[in-house]
């Protein structure tokens, strides 16, 4: 604050206000230029802070983004399950976000100075899904070159999030089973129990309890793992969480890849909340970091959604004939668009998509792109 008139009670109380200096007119440049220079000097390290804070993850049910009335629900649940060290069977639609609930209920938990670990089910075969879990000695299989700790061993007073649950085989089921209700287990090939301290946490797509009807799935599992359940809400039930989540998913891509944050229109913000969402919050976050790379302004609009995304008043997804909606066409279009974006370099793509440069590589090939 610069003054004609000043004195020290209206300079106490510029300096309470915030101000960062209070001089007085007539003080040479010798004096107000190095104070001009050290409040521009911390105002820089204030917003660099603020940019450090706001890249760190979040953690626990922070990292849950939303505010709506059925997600408020489910995260009360959670939260009241969180210390009790029971199991937990997350249900609902996929992409709802499980494994972040799962994690949040960790971070919650008395264990969560211990690891927590996460296992796709649906992503491996019988076998080596056996021995992920539980681990193999040497010898025990062709390649078994020596012995290998599992997922029990390695999350040992900590939690496993076993993914898609209703994928297991039954006679892992089984297995499974006999480390929940005793709390041991025998490493592939080996004849020798181990103890698991772990905090099971499950997470499926299936009516549980109808696959154990048709036989897919034990019904003695599906009810020690239920013990307490969590239904997450789909996205096209969260209201406004829709809007709050595309600027969670662009200010996280913008950071991500060093890019200018821009705003979003209200034609595009309309479009977001009339669409379907069928694939949940993993589709919104593949059209939001999409828009943000075609984005050659300071604002998104609704002409940087996908060609097929057409919307109705009743939220069911209009789309031209034979056009291709299905996830995986998503997925497809966003990596295709990531590798135009990075000039087909593939190292930057895979870091952008968060994902290994092994698994870029197989969607390349599984996609043909």
């Amino acid at each position: 604050m610069l003054t004609a008139y000043g004195n020290i009670p209206d300079g106490v109380n510029a300096i309470k206000r915030g101000a960062f200096d209070y001089l007085t007119k007539g003080d040479d440049n010798v004096r107000i230029v190095p104070v001009v220079e050290n409040a521009l000097e911390k105002a820089r390290i204030s917003s660099r802070i603020f940019q450090i804070e706001d890249d760190l993850p979040l953690g626990g049910f922070d990292a849950v983004i939303g505010e709506s009335q059925t997600l408020k629900s489910a995260i009360k649940l959670a939260t009241r399950v969180a210390g009790a060290d029971l199991s937990v069977l997350l249900t609902g639609e996929t992409g709802t976000g499980k494994e972040v609930f799962a994690n949040a209920i960790h971070q919650a938990s008395k264990r969560k100075n211990k690891a927590f670990m996460a296992l796709n089910c649906s992503a491996l075969g019988k076998e080596l899904l056996e021995s992920e879990l539980f681990g193999h000695v040497k010898g025990s299989f062709t390649g078994a070159a020596t012995d290998k700790s599992g997922f029990f061993e390695a999350a040992s007073g900590g939690t496993l999030f076993l993914d898609e649950i209703g994928e297991m085989s039954l006679d892992l089921q089984a297995k499974l089973l006999r480390v929940l209700e005793t709390s041991m287990y025998y490493m592939v090939g080996s004849t020798k129990e181990k103890k698991a301290d772990v905090r099971i946490i499950a997470a499926t797509n299936r009516d549980l309890l109808k696959e154990s009807e048709n036989g897919g799935f034990r019904l003695d599992l599906y009810y020690r793992l239920s013990t307490f359940v969590v239904e997450l809400p789909p996205l096209n039930q969260r209201g406004d969480d829709v809007i709050i989540l595309a600027k969670y998913f662009v200010k996280q891509a913008a950071n991500r890849m060093s890019m200018p944050l821009p705003s979003l229109s209200k034609s595009l913000l309309g479009a977001l909340k009339r669409h379907a969402w069928k694939g949940n919050l993993r589709e919104l976050k593949n059209v939001m970091e999409r828009a943000l790379i075609l984005c050659d302004g300071h604002e998104i609009n609704e002409d940087l959604l996908p060609a097929d995304f057409h919307s109705a008043e009743q939220g069911a997804v209009l789309v031209r004939p034979n056009a291709a909606v299905d996830l995986a066409s998503i997925e497809r279009d966003h990596i295709v668009n990531m590798l135009a974006f990075t000039k087909g370099n593939k190292t930057k793509t895979a870091e952008i998509l968060g994902i290994g440069i092994a698994t870029l590589y197989r969607k390349i090939q599984e996609y043909a792109i």
